[in-house]
């Protein structure tokens, strides 16, 4: 959720040879109706937009009316405004934890030392000296040639893990492509592989420029009740413990075992490293207060006049935080205005331009996804469960906190190289003077991110893409101290409020290419072309087969 620099010129010379397009007539879209739309939903009333929490009704009472406003009809089954998600929500309590080392006992302090959460017990969680294995990455890549567990059996064991991938500190190496981060970098997998071995838990060790995010984030995010969808038994997807050690607590859990971790973070960037016993264990428990919910995409349809089976989508997430510990000046609503009250209001706004304009040949559909906080939830159940056929899914735009930070010089596309959509981004840029810049921290994966990773999967092209940091006020070192002051003062915190000096003047330029984008394919034949050497062509290969 952030911005990017201006690109390389050779990938700029290659996007001005992209062909002209059509340009749908440029929308109406305002500023300050977004603002409006982002006072309303970041509002203290709303309670920072929990999911199954009063919030949800709220969201979807303000949604629905704003979409029919709009012109749109209600997309979800049966003729609703919502999908049900069926989700279980786990709250852990009462945690308390010590490590053992070499005869002494350190206490773990809850939100200094450690953030303990799961997702995979039904009831109570306890330890009694269960041993420690460092397992490097905490990877098993075969077609890299890569296994960070060599055949070491950490069944029953807490596996402790260093974020990111492997090439991350050492992008010379390639094993993993580089910086760029693979989903083998991401904690999400982290904590799916270390249940396929067996272990009794996880314990990430946080590292903010590995993780493109600081203890703080993790504090919040990990601290409060966790959500899956529900599976029969989820013990055999996930470990009992899926936590975090803060770096300095991790720095001495090695140190007290005798060993140097600076060395063997260096030593898990080989592909000969072998896993590594900590000698310390594990000892205490907690309570696990596990209840199956239902929270609800919620769903808007602009029917085709022609094509009304094919679908363009667009996406963004309802859900925040909530409500959380205070900070120190006492607030605990995590308002989520920048995320994603822009990514909403841009929905409404959308859906007022599509609704104004003429009637376009395939369905527009708006989809505010729940659960995107809680590991994209909302937008995998769907992507499983689509409402509308995913092999008539033309394309999508995904849109998680936008630019309100005034106008710039460049659009990022997130994950580029990946499909023909970002071709269309530059055309339109261009008709604004901006150019297309590339992700400028592939290594953080923010392309594993957000809700069109689920799509994505499926072999459904999606945009993601954001307003630079180059402003046409204050160049790229004004972008840069904005986004900084975000991600540190306000990312997944209480200070995500909105506000009046907001300039709008980027979002509304960015909206707009959505718009362009959407309307064009909405009116066309077209079906947007994975590159051929992205990994998720062949899932659209299949689905292009079944549309036949």
């Amino acid at each position: 959720m952030s911005f990017r620099p201006v690109m390389a010129a050779s990938l700029l010379a290659l996007a001005f040879c992209v062909p002209a397009l059509a340009a749908p007539k440029t929308p109406d879209i305002s500023g300050a109706r977004m603002s409006a739309d982002v006072k309303v939903l970041s509002d203290d009333s709303f309670e920072g937009r929990g999911i199954n929490t009063p919030a949800e009704p709220k969201v979807i009472d303000y949604l629905s009316k704003g979409f029919a406003a709009a012109g749109f009809q209600p997309g979800g089954p049966g003729g609703e405004w919502t999908q049900a998600v069926k989700l279980r929500q786990f709250t852990v309590q009462n945690p308390t934890l010590s490590l053992s080392s070499g005869g002494k006992a350190t206490a773990l302090m809850l939100g200094t030392d450690i953030v303990v959460s799961t997702r995979g017990a039904l009831g109570d969680v306890s330890f009694k000296d269960t041993p420690l294995v460092f397992v490097g990455y905490g990877v098993t890549a075969p077609e890299r040639g890569w296994d960070d567990f060599k055949g070491v059996d950490v069944k029953g064991k807490i596996v402790v893990v260093l974020i990111n991938d492997p090439d991350f500190y050492a992008p010379e190496a390639s094993t993993f492509g580089g910086k760029a981060m693979t989903y083998y970098g991401r904690w999400t997998y982290k904590y799916e592989e270390a249940a396929r071995q067996g272990a009794a838990g996880v314990l990430i060790i946080h590292d903010t420029t590995a993780a493109s995010y600081g203890w703080g984030t993790v504090k919040n995010s990990w601290s409060g009740p966790q959500f899956d969808i529900v599976r029969p038994d989820p013990s055999q997807h996930f470990t009992g413990l899926e936590g975090w050690l803060s770096a300095e607590s991790a720095q001495s859990l090695f140190a007290q075992a005798g060993l140097d971790l600076a060395a063997l973070k260096v030593a898990a960037r080989s592909i000969d490293f072998r896993p590594v016993d900590l000698k310390t264990t594990l000892n205490g428990g907690y309570q696990v207060t596990a209840k199956e919910i239902v929270s609800h995409n919620i769903i808007a349809r602009l029917p085709g006049t022609k094509h009304a089976d094919e679908t363009v989508v667009y996406g963004a997430h309802w859900d925040h935080i909530g409500i959380g510990a205070p900070d120190a000046n006492g607030d605990k609503i995590f308002n989520g205005a920048v995320d994603n009250g822009t990514g909403v209001a841009a929905l409404l706004e959308l859906a007022r331009a599509f609704g104004k304009a003429p009637k376009p040949e395939r369905s527009v559909v708006m989809i505010a996804f729940t659960g995107e906080e809680s590991g994209l939830l909302g937008s995998e159940y769907y992507a499983a469960n689509p409402v509308y056929p995913l092999e008539k899914t033309v394309a999508g735009i995904n849109m998680d906190a936008l630019n309100v930070s005034g106008a710039t010089k460049n659009i990022v596309v997130v994950g580029n190289g990946q499909s023909s959509l970002e071709d269309d981004l530059g055309t339109f840029a261009r008709a604004q003077n901006r150019i297309l810049s590339p992700d400028e921290k592939p290594e953080a994966g923010y392309f594993f991110r957000s809700d069109h990773f689920p799509f994505v999967k499926r072999g459904v092209p999606m945009l993601y893409a954001k307003g630079g940091k180059d402003l046409i006020k204050g160049g790229i070192a004004a972008g840069t101290a904005k986004e900084a002051e975000y991600r540190d003062k306000r990312y997944h915190q209480a200070d995500d409020e909105w506000s009046a000096d907001w300039d709008m003047a980027g979002m509304v330029e960015d909206v707009t290419l959505y718009y362009q984008i959407g309307a064009k394919l909405a009116h066309s034949r077209e079906w947007p072309q994975w590159r051929a050497t992205s990994e998720f062509k062949t899932a659209r290969d299949t689905s292009a087969d079944q549309r036949k």
